[in-house]
C-alpha cells in the first residue's frame, strides 16, 4: 500500500521543513552558523516573507514530513509575444536518508513540475549535485548551452 502523499506545505508544516533543511546541512558535514532554534525562527520568518515567490511541496509518510522541494518563481520581463512571463527554479530537494532510492524524490520533482506547469511557467531550472543529475535527466531536465551563471559573493563555499 502506498502511504505517501505529496502536497503543498502549509504554515503548520514549515517548522518540520526547517528541520529537514537543518538535517541536510549536518548530513553534508557542514557547520551551521547559528543554533537550531535561531535557524528555525529565521527560516519561518523567511518563508512567510517569501510565500509569494517560493512554494514548498512536502513528501508525507504516516503523517510525518520526510521530504521537501521548493519552487522559486521569478517574474520575467514582458515580451511582445508574451506579456505575462515567469520561470522557476527547483530548489532544496531533499528526502530523508531512509526513504531514498525508491523513487520518492522523483515523485516529488514530478509534483513540483506539475505545479510549475499549472502556474504557466516557461521553464524550470535546477542546480544539481553530480549524484542527482541522472535523476533530474529522467524527469526531463537537460543541459542548456545558453544557460550561464556567475558566482558572486560566497562562491568559494558549497551550500547544499
Amino acid at each position: 500500500m502506498d502511504d505517501i502523499t505529496i502536497r503543498p506545505a502549509g504554515p503548520d508544516d514549515l517548522e518540520a521543513v526547517a528541520g529537514l533543511r537543518w538535517q541536510w546541512v549536518l548530513e553534508n558535514g557542514d557547520t551551521p552558523v547559528t543554533t537550531r532554534e535561531e535557524f528555525v525562527r529565521r527560516f519561518l520568518a523567511w518563508a512567510a516573507e517569501n510565500a509569494g515567490s517560493h512554494r514548498c511541496m512536502v513528501l508525507v509518510r504516516a503523517g510525518g514530513i520526510i521530504g521537501m522541494a521548493w519552487l522559486a518563481v521569478l517574474q520575467r520581463v514582458p515580451s511582445p509575444r508574451a506579456l505575462d512571463r515567469a520561470s522557476g527554479d527547483l530548489q532544496c530537494v531533499y528526502v530523508i536518508p531512509g526513504a531514498r532510492d525508491g523513487g520518492l524524490g522523483g515523485r516529488l520533482v514530478d509534483a513540483v513540475l506539475l505545479r510549475a506547469r499549472d502556474l504557466g511557467l516557461e521553464r524550470v531550472t535546477v542546480h544539481s549535485s553530480p549524484r542527482a543529475i541522472p535523476a533530474y535527466a529522467r524527469r526531463g531536465f537537460e543541459p542548456s548551452p545558453r544557460l550561464l551563471h556567475a558566482h558572486v559573493g560566497r562562491s568559494a563555499a558549497h551550500y547544499p
